[in-house]
């Protein structure tokens, strides 16, 4: 069965049709602060592909709020504020948390009366200290290593419109959670969550995390170009953050540039690609949005699921 058979396909110039605005009122230095450490983005990658996808965003939304409505008042229910949710999803360095951070900037500045929020999975990965008690610590990333109720539990708390509900936190330089700095998300409008697992099937839960979206976006591209940019990504923080000495990776500046290199190829070969190949690309295909990347991280063609 043809796998993109229930989506519209656009090339770049095609989607830009349906919106050719210039307007962005960022310049590249606000892009270079959000992006990805090794992704790519450009005002022109703004103005052809993600204006278009805000405007259509806005459209949603637009049609979310008022069916919400209109069913609050068929049910003589008071009206109350239900989160618009848009769901994140793709491989490690294939840049989703460069989109995620951009729509939230673009959404907030398009529309400036609604709050817009962003929220990643990985503070609901288990402690390492847990993952090693569980012996999965070489597993980490995949879905027995994220804390899946208590996901669940936050989604659920964000969509009954709680005033305030917190979220667990991960640094990237010591590779764990962060009990004492929780995220603290106050009565958002939209929330924007963003993780290699928010379109996953967990067989042991009675809910998934994306019945709770409104929207979803897949960030598509092949493996080995995703390798690459793990790869790219790597070098780069060895000749940055992971010369912090309290960085999880610090070791591996001491030694051999090529000893860090193996064990990196070895992380992707063992761990990130299984994972990509068995639990995040099976995914896909419940994305109601893909944005598909080619060389250079561009974003070249646009899939959006038929209604």
């Amino acid at each position: 069965m043809d796998e993109w058979l229930n989506y519209d396909q656009f090339d770049r110039a095609t989607w830009h049709s349906f919106f050719p605005s210039k307007r962005v009122n960022l310049t590249q230095e606000n892009l270079d602060a959000i992006k990805s450490l090794n992704d790519q983005i450009s005002i022109q990658d703004v103005q052809e592909v993600y204006l278009p996808l805000i405007k259509l965003l806005q459209l949603q939304y637009q049609n979310y709020i008022q069916m919400q409505l209109q069913r609050l008042t068929f049910l003589k229910k008071p009206s109350r504020r239900i989160p618009y949710i848009i769901g994140i999803a793709g491989s490690v360095a294939v840049g989703k948390s460069t989109t995620a951070r951009l729509l939230q900037i673009l959404l907030n500045r398009l529309m400036p009366d609604q709050r817009v929020e962003l929220v990643t999975t990985d503070g609901f990965l288990y402690s390492n200290a847990e993952l090693q008690k569980r012996g999965l610590m070489s597993r980490k990333g995949f879905p027995e290593s994220y804390d899946m109720e208590r996901l669940l539990t936050f989604l659920n708390d964000i969509k009954a419109g709680a005033d305030q509900v917190t979220a667990p936190t991960y640094s990237h330089n010591t590779y764990d959670i962060m009990p004492d700095h929780p995220q603290i998300i106050e009565e958002p409008d939209i929330l924007i969550v963003e993780g290699i697992n928010v379109l996953q099937l967990p067989s042991t839960q009675r809910l998934y995390v994306s019945d709770f979206f409104d929207c979803s976006i897949y960030v598509d591209a092949e493996a080995e170009l995703v390798k690459q940019w793990y790869l790219e990504r790597f070098g780069l923080l060895l000749d940055t953050a992971f010369k912090n000495p309290d960085n999880y990776y610090y070791p591996y500046t001491k030694g051999k540039r090529e000893d860090a290199f193996k064990m990196a190829r070895k992380v992707w070969d063992e761990v990130d690609l299984p994972n990509l190949n068995d639990y995040i690309l099976p995914t896909r295909n419940r994305a109601d949005i893909i944005l598909h990347k080619t060389h250079h991280h561009v974003i070249d063609r646009i899939y959006l699921r038929e209604d």
